[in-house]
């Protein structure tokens, strides 16, 4: 069946993933988690796909969860978000955090309460001059979650992260820029263009050591010094191996631009 809140578009090696419920500014119920998930599906099992884009329809990338939809109630009444986390946010933070391809978070529009954490697991965030982030769980009443209080932290620091739960204030894109949550930050008009040469340029890259370094680098957060550099070591190793170091080597002695094929 036709996924119902989402586009999935492949041009050359990079595929689209295209959040599309803009009357409610691409907020995730059920559907899309289920949608969302088959779309990373069919994008691993293609091996033509290189690169996954996940971006949003309208004026924004996505307002978190849906507060629209009728919450699980336990025996008592009382709402219960455990459910959901359970069987969507948690799962989806896991997937991008572990995929094997290369993810980009390409922020349209602002990226609010849940939406900010998924756009931050995935392994670059770049976003449009106009675009915000802003972890809005406290203007609710609720605690940050889909991994906020992980993710934050590592890449701002407690305090920093502290702040932004806390106060729930928007973070303009450049700002943003400059605390390392995005990588590069695009003019509006030109957008879809400079995210779309992004995302081409990135899958010319070698796909195999693009997978053993995101490997490295999330095996770090818990690796003291020895055991990274021995784990380096095993990785370079199966990198040394592969066609696309001898492709890179010949295309340096060549002076030519390397043909990768992530093997």
């Amino acid at each position: 069946m036709s996924p119902t809140t989402l586009r999935c578009t492949v041009d050359g090696s990079v595929a689209t993933i295209t959040l599309a419920r803009p009357e409610r500014m691409n907020a995730f119920n059920a559907a899309m988690h289920a949608d969302l998930r088959e779309a990373l599906d069919r994008c691993e099992r293609d091996e033509a796909v290189r690169v996954v884009v996940l971006t949003g329809e309208g004026r924004a990338f996505s307002s978190g969860q849906d507060l629209t939809v009728d919450l699980k109630r336990d025996e008592q009444g009382r709402i219960d978000l455990g459910p959901a986390l359970a069987r969507d946010y948690n799962p989806l933070v896991l997937r991008l955090a572990n995929y094997a391809k290369p993810t980009i978070a390409a922020l349209n529009g602002p990226a609010v309460g849940a939406s900010m954490n998924i756009a931050l697991a995935c392994d670059i965030v770049v976003a449009a001059r106009s675009a915000y982030l802003q972890e809005a769980f406290s203007k609710i009443g609720l605690i940050p979650d889909a991994g906020g209080t992980w993710i934050l932290p590592r890449l701002v620091g407690p305090k920093q992260a502290l702040a932004l739960m806390l106060s729930a204030e928007a973070v303009p894109a450049e700002e943003a820029q400059r605390m390392g949550l995005v990588y590069k930050v695009f003019d509006d008009a030109s957008f879809a263009v400079d995210v779309a040469a992004f995302a081409a340029r990135l899958a010319e890259g070698p796909g195999l050591a693009y997978r053993l370094t995101k490997q490295a680098v999330a095996q770090s957060l818990t690796n003291d010094l020895e055991a990274q550099l021995n784990l380096e070591a095993r990785l370079q190793s199966e990198a040394g191996s592969s066609e696309d170091f001898m492709e890179g080597v010949a295309a340096f002695r060549e002076k030519r631009a390397p043909r990768f094929e992530g093997r």
